[in-house]
């Protein structure tokens, strides 16, 4: 690809990244900033305290959340800024980020190649449809097809779907999988579809119907018919789970939203050897624990899933998104040739902004980044302290830290059934002292930090969760 890579650099370059005209959200931004200051307790027990009910922030949201569909509950800090493994609010606080936009900035916030990438290409084209070729799609397509194999991961990836987001790549999926099933049995027999409990797949009606969650189905069930539900890593069901009416099983290697919960090596193989007795497509969701979160280029060929005998599981379609934008929407559905791609014809499938110029050329030179071995080996060394400075807060809380969890930097410390419930107050305590941490499954605090996370923040941010944790769990 380096004739494309020369081909960009002669392409005319954004004069400036940043407009030098201020929008009011700025000067709002600036001047709410400077009243946070002024107005500053001096006795604060917390560093970071959220705003006031009666602070700029609150009053500048309550200005415009009546206009918004309140499908989220927020805490008061408006987020206004970020660099790095750091992000400022609209009162100037600066807080830590361990959660990376949830798994999405694995290169940090406003990374300077990136930023520079961005405003290139907004000069040149963004959109002109799948109508037409443009040298992006094809180009990004190509690396993940390469790199993938390289890597020792999904040996048959051949093709793939460039679309917007996470939830579209596992609609593709499941779209791929049902036509695969129609195609073996044009009866229509063969469409059901197996996935797992405490797994997330998305909120479109699709994937929804594949996250067996009754906060997420309920309110708009029925959901799509054919779906059926396992246990996660037990491996005797799958023989009556998985039939020959199964067009599709879809699984994450690490359950990220359902607690981080990890795969055992015999699951992934008996899901492996099941589908291929019934001629069912065996989808690999990566989403969130793809593209070098755990130390490899993708989460199911990480040298932990190579089983005691035989080799490691390898997918018919591999799914991701979140870190392949590093926060520009896109999502990725990589195919078998010779499972799944054969079967897909012209007019199969479609998106109107997937596979955009801006988007993909953004994730090429992203996922190039994300794939150095010397990043990856990063990865690692920088768990290995998280997962040192855990274990001190386990011994510290015996009582109330029950479980260590995951692999790479996508770790998660479970809360004992006595302690689950106060999860949110530690989330809260912690971005008072200044650092986002989020919540996975029942009581277990998730960390997914940007891969560029330095050796000093982990201890800072391990510091900061101490003290939260003390502060929580000794009232």
């Amino acid at each position: 690809m380096s004739a494309l890579r020369v081909a960009a650099r002669r392409l005319p370059r954004a004069t400036r990244l940043v407009s030098s005209v201020e929008s009011p959200i700025q000067r709002r931004f600036a001047a709410t900033a400077n009243a946070a200051q002024k107005q500053a307790q001096t006795g604060a027990s917390v560093p970071n305290p959220d705003p006031s009910p009666d602070s700029l922030t609150v009053k500048f949201i309550n200005e415009r959340a009546p206009f918004m569909v309140p499908t989220y509950v927020r805490p008061a800090p408006m987020m206004m800024k970020g660099q790095g493994c750091y992000l400022w609010d609209m009162e100037n606080r600066r807080y830590l980020d361990l959660t990376a936009g949830i798994a999405v900035n694995s290169l940090g916030h406003c990374d300077p190649e990136i930023a520079q990438i961005i405003a290139e290409q907004a000069e040149t084209l963004l959109h002109a449809s799948n109508l037409y070729h443009n040298p992006w799609t094809g180009a990004l397509s190509q690396m993940l097809v390469n790199l993938t194999r390289e890597s020792g991961a999904m040996r048959d990836a051949e093709q793939v779907f460039i679309s917007n987001s996470g939830t579209e790549a596992n609609e593709a999926a499941i779209k791929f999988a049902r036509k695969v099933g129609r195609t073996l049995d044009p009866s229509g027999d063969k469409h059901e579809f197996v996935s797992f409990h405490n797994s997330f797949h998305g909120r479109t009606m699709g994937a929804l119907s594949a996250t067996p969650n009754p906060k997420y189905q309920t309110p708009f069930s029925p959901m799509i018919p054919g779906f059926k539900y396992g246990n996660y890593n037990d491996v005797e069901q799958l023989q009556t789970l998985i039939t020959d009416k199964t067009c599709g099983v879809i699984v994450e290697p690490i359950q990220g939203e359902g607690g981080v919960n990890m795969a055992t090596p015999e699951f992934l193989v008996a899901l492996r050897k099941r589908c291929d007795e019934v001629g069912a497509v065996l989808i690999f969701d990566e989403i969130q624990c793809g593209l070098s979160r755990t130390g490899s280029l993708w989460a199911h060929a990480h040298p932990s899933l190579t089983p005691a005998s035989g080799e490691a599981a390898h997918p018919d379609i591999l799914t991701s998104a979140k870190a392949l934008g590093n926060g520009i929407p896109i999502g990725a559905t990589i195919v078998s040739g010779k499972t799944v791609g054969a079967h897909i014809k012209t007019g199969d499938h479609g998106t109107t902004f997937g596979g955009n110029p801006l988007a993909c050329r953004v994730a090429y030179h992203i996922v190039a980044r994300l794939a150095d071995p010397e990043l990856q080996s990063a990865v690692q060394k920088k768990s290995e302290v998280f997962v040192a400075g855990f274990q001190a807060l386990q011994k510290k809380f015996p009582e109330s830290v029950s479980e260590i969890r995951g692999r790479g930097l996508i770790l998660g410390l479970q809360l004992s059934s006595s302690a689950a419930s106060k999860a949110g107050d530690i989330i809260t305590a912690a971005r008072e002292r200044g650092m986002l941490i989020i919540t996975a499954g029942d009581g277990c605090l998730r960390f997914v930090p940007a891969l560029t996370i330095t050796e000093d923040q982990i201890k800072s941010g391990l510091n900061i969760l101490e003290q939260s944790l003390e502060s929580v769990l000794s009232s």
